[in-house]
């Protein structure tokens, strides 16, 4: 038997919400985002979360992306997620996954989370489920500032290829291997090891792995991720946040974030309504 891992997907996975969800609010309000953005953004990611989408269409969801965050400042999205990642984030983890996790660790299993959205703010969530291992969007910056280039696209096919690369450079034997998603988006990474689980599966997945005869798994208890790590968190130093790159689904609920933001602001200026 080789050396094994256990690849999760992270968004309705690992997580009861989407990564991205908390950081398009903050972005909205400091300008980085308008509310058309947030109208194709929302698009963009109902279409790659609910129905899948083929290359063409994880093409042009990749392009979307790097179009949307070409020209922000590193520094001031820097500032953003330093700023909001535990008040405004505050993901809550399955206690199902956190449990898999934590038996995948015990037996000398790596754990490697794989996501679409952008390395700098998945990877402070790995950490603070005591995982360091991240595969996920790295846009391309240059002089403080994205190009509107992505380096790579941690989706579909990307993400089959990391896999791989990864398993080639440690040595891990993929038949031995694990993995969970909720999308019919990562069938092909799911098929890419010999222990797949379909996790809260949509649709296209949970037919295609009931016609595969792969375990279909029901996580239904959340509980605040800071409840189950403080402990680890206190034992070791804070994550430091670095530039956060955008990935699929920055804007869903932006539009509610702008209501929400206009309702205050009118609050505000007649107190006594």
């Amino acid at each position: 038997m080789g050396r094994s891992a256990a690849f999760f997907d992270l968004d309705k996975t690992v997580i009861a919400k989407s990564s991205a969800l908390a950081f398009g609010r903050p972005f909205y309000r400091d300008g980085l985002i308008t509310r058309r953005d947030a109208v194709k953004a929302a698009y963009a990611h109902l279409a790659f979360k609910i129905g899948g989408a083929d290359d063409a269409g994880m093409a042009k969801i990749r392009d979307y992306v790097a179009e949307l965050c070409k020209g922000w400042s590193a520094e001031q999205v820097r500032q953003i997620v330093d700023e909001t990642l535990h008040e405004l984030i505050k993901p809550y983890v399955y206690a199902e996954a956190a449990t898999l996790i934590s038996e995948h660790q015990a037996v000398g299993r790596d754990v490697v989370l794989v996501s679409a959205s952008g390395e700098e703010f998945v990877r402070p969530i790995g950490e603070q489920l005591g995982v360091s291992d991240v595969i996920a969007t790295r846009m391309r910056i240059i002089d403080g500032v994205y190009t509107g280039e992505i380096d790579f696209y941690a989706a579909g096919a990307g993400k089959v290829s990391a896999v791989k690369d990864l398993a080639a450079e440690r040595g891990y034997d993929l038949a031995e291997c694990y993995a969970y998603s909720d999308s019919i988006s990562d069938a092909p990474l799911l098929e890419t090891v010999g222990n797949p689980s379909a996790v809260n599966p949509d649709r296209g997945l949970r037919r295609f792995a009931t016609e595969k005869g792969w375990p279909i798994l029901e996580f239904r208890r959340p509980v605040p991720l800071g409840a189950r790590v403080r402990k680890q968190l206190m034992e070791r130093p804070a994550v430091p946040v670095a530039a956060a790159a955008v990935g699929v689904g920055v804007a869903i609920g932006i539009a509610w974030y702008g209501h929400r933001r206009r309702t205050r602001a009118a609050n505000a200026a007649n107190p006594t309504t």
